[in-house]
């Protein structure tokens, strides 16, 4: 299932949503991130869903939506062998995590989550 196209991206976000990135990648990358959502199943796809694969699209013409990961830029490092204890100082303003886009997309897709996990159980008479 696709959520997202190039001309949903742009009624969402505008003609230049995609910068000097590559449309077609970053909506063929916001459709497979989606798809590896846990998302509900829909007849007509939500419009808060629409719009989360808008700014994943977005990121992905960024090259932010599928990036490597680090922690931060380390400052310093302490570890202590006996009773084992680790110890990591980041440079201000450079620690890591996500980033308000992507808490964003997080917050809009939320509510179509499934939750937990279904077992199919048959009973035999």
């Amino acid at each position: 299932m696709n959520y997202v196209t190039i001309d949903s991206v742009t009624q969402s976000l505008g003609p230049d949503w995609a910068g000097s990135g590559d449309a077609n990648l970053a909506v063929t990358q916001a459709n497979a991130w989606l798809r590896a959502k846990r998302l509900r199943q829909f007849e007509v796809i939500p419009e808060d869903v629409l719009l989360a694969g808008a700014y994943a699209a977005q990121m992905a013409a960024k090259s932010e939506l599928y990036k490597d990961r680090t922690d931060g830029v380390v400052k310093s490092e302490r570890v202590k062998a006996d009773t084992v204890e680790v110890q990591t100082e980041y440079v201000a303003g450079m620690e890591e995590g996500k980033s308000s886009t992507m808490l964003f997309i997080d917050d809009l897709l939320s509510p179509y989550l499934l939750k937990g996990f279904a077992i199919n159980t048959f009973v035999v008479k």
